[in-house]
């Protein structure tokens, strides 16, 4: 108290706000060494050819974080969420120096067509950490320090490997450009779907030509390939396959190979199904006539998890999505699907059919159940 008079609570605030920020910086400095640690036994599960994800022990280190949280007074969902963004951090890095360390590159030329887009920055950046000599053929200004050639129809295709990152008819349209004088070099696309690259991929495979042709399963903002997936369909050309596969094989990515039409079959359900879902589900929200704010005061679980989903599929390229939606000759059967099964829903509701309504349910449950197993 100053003259009689109680203090004011900034004065009270100000040491306090002072103390956590204190706090915060000696938590970053432990996070800091951690990661260095973290490093430490990258190098040497490096140098003793231990796979660098252990299951097993992030499980134990898990379990120990619940049970300190507990003596801390603390939830243990947020000690299990503290240790596992902590863990996804030390595995980005040892995945990072692993690439570097054991990469294909070793000073070999590549070209990636299309490498000023999302995608073809993410290939420049992994690629040139793995040692390659990274150049681009792309019209806009690509990342700082490449060489871009800007047409790739100038270029003397002379490299080790060849990346098309480039929109799919762009893609298509390289690749049969290409058959007609077939690169020396490895050539793989990174497209979201085959089907519009079927003749441009066949052509340069007939003519000659060492191509393969992959699907990374995520964007271009990804760091860590733990838990990510990345498709290789092999055109019959093995050898360009096995050069693509090399390139991830030092990460913890899951390498799947397929034959192309069921890459694109599947891919109408994983990517096709899932956005139209997403697309009809703020579609609706938006024809409702309701106000998001509204809406939000009276959201719900699983409503927040949907609009989460949904207001992600809305960030995204519209190009690109009606091109996945378009351009698949198997589109149209999960759209038909996504179609059919809201209409059944809609019929037993609106016959009041409670059974109807329970089988539904129930048929969902089990299929999950049964993929969960898997």
């Amino acid at each position: 108290m100053v003259g009689g008079m109680p203090d004011e609570p900034q004065d009270r605030l100000d040491p306090l706000r002072a103390e956590l920020g204190q706090i915060d910086r000696e938590i970053l400095a432990l996070v800091a060494r951690r990661q260095q640690v973290s490093q430490r036994i990258g190098q040497v599960k490096r140098d003793a050819g231990i796979p660098t994800r252990d299951y097993r022990q992030e499980k134990d280190v898990v379990e120990r974080a619940r049970a300190a949280a507990v003596e801390h007074g603390l939830s243990p969902a947020l000690g299990e969420e503290l240790i596992l963004a902590l863990i996804r951090g030390s595995l980005t890095v040892q995945e990072r120096d692993t690439v570097a360390a054991v990469g294909e590159g070793g000073g070999r030329r590549v070209l990636v067509i299309g490498g000023a887009g999302h995608m073809g920055r993410w290939f420049v950046r992994y690629l040139a950490a793995q040692g390659f000599l990274v150049e681009i053929a792309d019209p806009d200004a690509g990342p700082d320090g490449v060489v871009n050639h800007r047409d790739w129809r100038a270029v003397t295709l002379d490299h080790e490997l060849i990346v098309i990152a480039a929109p799919m008819p762009a893609t298509a349209a390289i690749l049969e450009a290409m058959a007609a004088a077939p690169p020396r070099g490895v050539v793989f696309d990174v497209g979201s779907l085959k089907s519009p690259l079927r003749r441009g991929l066949h052509a340069l495979r007939a003519a000659g030509g060492r191509v393969t042709s992959i699907h990374p399963m995520f964007g271009p903002d990804t760091e860590l390939l733990s838990g990510r997936h990345i498709i290789f369909v092999d055109l019959g050309s093995p050898e360009a396959t096995a050069a693509a596969r090399a390139l991830f094989e030092p990460t913890m990515a899951t390498l799947v190979e397929m034959d192309l039409e069921s890459h694109d079959r599947l891919i109408a359900y994983v990517l096709g199904l899932s956005h139209a879902l997403n697309i009809a589900f703020f579609t609706a929200l938006a024809d409702s006539g309701e106000a998001a704010p509204r809406l939000a005061t009276l959201s719900s679980t699983t409503f927040d998890a949907q609009l989460g989903v949904a207001s992600k599929v809305a960030q995204e390229n519209p190009d690109l999505y009606f091109e996945i939606q378009r351009l698949n000759d198997y589109g149209t059967e999960s759209l038909a699907a996504l179609l059919y099964a809201v209409e059944r829903l809609r019929s037993v509701v609106r016959a009041g059919d409670l059974d109807g309504f329970r089988a539904l349910m129930t048929r969902g449950k089990t299929y999950l159940k049964d993929r969960a197993k898997r």
